[in-house]
């Protein structure tokens, strides 16, 4: 590898400890991966935060670094925590947990990084720009920064990320590069997305097809922001997808159309069938509902008035919870939005995400969701689920039961 004199310093330790351990770690996945250069990032969003994954080693490695004198130098914002940071105690979660959760958010503050516990950092000012270096580590946020703004970033692990916000720099391979965003794939969809939850029934598709190959994507004629979070997002979880492109729709999308020859790629046709067995298949659960959970990926400011207009005047027999970012959840409460919601059972969640929450503690079995990410960990982790369209969740919510 080629390292500039200044990265030369930082590995020899010239700056110090933390920032040594920071440039030993980029260096040798630059090794491993066959990287030239390394390349400057303009920001890193954080993976490994929830004390339910990290444990008391997690806390220890992170104090270390801490201690050692890790600093970050670029914006770096952090994947959601095990709990919402502020109202925990109000929502029943263990003080024990509590305490560990709030020992992992002291160490990251450490190192400069601000509390901002979300994976959707493009919704609460971790915007990247075209076309830049970035060095994010939640799989759907890697999926969006790459796929609808056409920033460039391979999927961090958690001491990567923090490795090159203490930097400001990441190795220049995978993602990185022209040649690895092309297309490998042609997927044509020949059916109707009618939402959310449908485009989130496309990126489980995929992903389980194509694994983390690269894809072109026809026959999308419109498509909103949440709705290509929610399809990147799972298509993340079911198959690693990190990059996709949406014909005249997504920034590269659109670059290719003009180039792309759709007959040389592996040719794949999503039908009303494949739409209709995702479902299906998910959609194995219970009739009884316990809980409704929105926000996997968190959920917009949109999401949440969606929500918080369906059950205005409700009242709901499951619980119902909507994770999301601080500032959504702020700007909701001056909305009213929240009141809405609490009015009729539900509550607005912030820092947290219900795959990384201890939420078993709770007593929930059956779990609604309108999300493929929501719905692959969480059955992953032994929930019984139901996935369908906001109108069925919320229907769910108030009957608690699945009718569908």
């Amino acid at each position: 590898m080629q390292l500039t004199s200044e990265e030369e310093a930082m590995l020899a330790g010239e700056h110090g400890e933390g920032i040594q351990k920071a440039m030993e770690i980029i260096v040798a996945l630059g090794k491993i991966y066959g990287a030239e250069r390394l390349v400057p990032v303009t920001s890193v969003q954080v993976a490994g935060v929830s004390y339910k994954n990290l444990g008391d080693a997690g806390i220890e490695f992170l104090e270390e670094w801490a201690n050692a004198g890790g600093k970050v130098k670029v914006p770096t914002t952090l994947n959601p925590a095990g709990m919402d940071l502020d109202d925990w105690k109000e929502i029943g979660f263990d003080p024990r947990f509590a305490e560990k959760q709030l020992k992992v958010i002291s160490a990251f503050q450490k190192m400069g990084i601000p509390p901002t516990c979300t994976c959707t950092p493009y919704l609460a000012g971790n915007i990247p720009k075209f076309g830049d270096h970035i060095a994010w580590a939640e799989s759907s946020a890697v999926s969006y920064a790459n796929s609808v703004i056409g920033a460039r970033t391979n999927r961090e692990g958690g001491p990567s990320a923090i490795a090159a916000a203490i930097v400001g720099r990441t190795a220049e391979f995978g993602y990185h590069l022209d040649e690895n965003r092309m297309p490998k794939a042609w997927i044509s969809v020949e059916t109707e997305l009618g939402g959310f939850s449908d485009f989130g029934t496309l990126g489980y598709w995929m992903g389980k097809q194509l694994g983390n190959k690269v894809s072109w994507i026809t026959g999308i004629n419109r498509a909103t922001n949440d709705e290509l979070k929610e399809l990147g997002a799972s298509g993340a979880a079911s198959g690693g997808i990190a990059l996709y492109h949406v014909d005249e729709i997504t920034p590269e999308g659109r670059i290719y159309s003009k180039t792309c020859q759709k007959e040389r790629l592996e040719k794949f046709v999503f039908t009303e069938r494949e739409k209709r067995e995702v479902y299906e298949t998910i959609g194995q659960g219970s009739t009884e509902i316990d809980l409704v959970v929105f926000g996997c990926p968190h959920a917009s400011l949109e999401e949440v008035k969606e929500i918080a207009m369906a059950v205005k005047n409700k009242q709901l027999k499951a619980n119902l919870w909507i994770t999301t970012s601080k500032p959504v959840k702020e700007i909701a409460k001056r909305m009213g939005l929240n009141r809405i919601i609490e009015d009729a059972g539900g509550r607005i969640l912030s820092d947290m995400c219900a795959v990384v929450s201890p939420i078993k503690n709770f007593g929930f079995k059956s779990i609604a969701v309108n999300s493929g990410k929501y719905a692959w960990y969480l059955a992953n982790q032994g929930f019984n689920i139901r996935m369908g369209k906001t109108s069925d969740c919320i229907e769910a919510a108030i009957t608690g039961r699945w009718e569908k």
